[in-house]
Order: structure tokens, then sequence, then C-alpha cells
């Protein structure tokens, strides 16, 4: 499925209005409010747009920042990352790396090199709103989105 020609109507009609304003409109949730900021079961982390798995529990930390964390992204066959595509992002004022799913162009966050030392280094601040958690136990049986 061609993911990233859907028109704004698609997305409109899948999406709850906060998915939508993050990763149709680049948009930010309010830290401490999104369903995933301090969730530690195990688990996948999956774009709530296509379905296509980005990052696992075992990655996430607690950054004390109010969004997701993770300092590694999910591992494809092409090695870490391969389904996360980087953007240099000066709005605001300020100069950032923004991440977005590479299926389908959703805007994820941004990464930052204040993570964990002792892992990567990296901080993958993610919007809840972008994500979909499947739990370990249900990861085989998860349909992809449609």
């Amino acid at each position: 499925m061609d993911w990233k020609n859907k028109p704004k109507s698609f997305w409109k009609d899948k999406l709850k209005p906060i998915e939508y304003a993050v990763t149709q409109e680049s948009g930010t949730e309010r830290a401490f409010s999104g369903e995933y900021w301090d969730k530690k079961d195990a688990g996948h982390y999956l774009c709530v747009c296509c379905g296509t798995p980005l990052f696992e529990s075992t990655e996430k930390f607690d950054s004390g920042c109010g969004w997701p964390s993770f300092f590694a992204p999910k591992k494809g066959e092409a090695g870490a990352g391969d389904d996360i595509e980087y953007i240099t992002d000066n709005s605001h004022g300020m100069r950032r790396i923004e991440v977005r799913c590479k299926t389908c162009d959703a805007h994820l966050g941004h990464i930052f090199d204040d993570g964990p030392r002792e892992k990567t280094g990296k901080r993958y601040c993610i919007n809840s709103a972008s994500l979909k958690f499947v739990p370990e136990d249900d990861a085989l049986k998860a349909p992809a989105a449609e």
C-alpha cells in the first residue's frame, strides 16, 4: 500500500484529532499528557498511521521529559532505525533532527544527544499520539494497519 500519497481526508477519517495534529501537521502533544510517556509494559511501539514497528519497550527509558523516550529505534532487517527518516528541523528558532516514519511519512518527534551514555547517548523523544502500543503477548497476532 502506498501510505505516503494518502489524501488528508483519509488520515482525518482514520486518526483521532490529536493523532492527526501530531502525525500529519507535525504537532506536539503536551508533556506528561500522552498515553505512553510512563508506560513500562513489555511490548512493541508501532506507527499509529501505518502499523510499521518503530520501537521496542526494551529500548525505552524514563528521561523525565514527559514524552516516551527511547535510546534506539527497532532493529529491522537492514539495521537499527531503517524504518525511521531523519530530517533537519529549523523551526521555532532551534536546530533539531525530526524523526518520521519512513513508510508513511508521519511525524513522530525529535532525536537529541542527551540519552543514556551507556547505551547510544541518543534520546528519541516521541509523541504518544504517533504510536500504537502492542503488548508482548499480542505481538504475533497484531494485524497490520489499514
